[in-house]
């Protein structure tokens, strides 16, 4: 056998964690647009909302998420968009 197919054959698959879903695991966490201190968890700091994928929230829940964030965002609660810095701008010529 070559370098390689034995370097594949000792290497072992990486399955990442299962994640959890939080509002499934706890009852008591509400999700709720008027609370932007539990949405910022799920927002980037360039104000986009984080996929399930990277979250671990379930299906169910990221809808609510996804719906709440957009309501807190109309009551001006959570910036639609992240501010750019001042040297970012610089940086891009504006």
């Amino acid at each position: 056998m070559s370098n390689d197919t034995q370097s594949a054959v000792r290497r072992r698959r990486f399955y990442p964690r299962r994640k959890i879903c939080r509002f499934c695991a706890d009852p008591n966490l509400k999700i709720d647009y008027k609370e932007p201190e539990i949405l910022k968890a799920f927002i980037t700091e360039r104000g986009k909302i984080i996929p399930r994928r990277q979250t671990g929230t379930c299906a169910k829940h990221q809808r609510q998420l996804t719906t709440a964030i957009k309501r807190a965002r109309i009551m001006a609660l959570l910036p639609f968009i992240a501010d750019i810095e001042e040297e970012e701008l610089a940086r891009q010529g504006g």
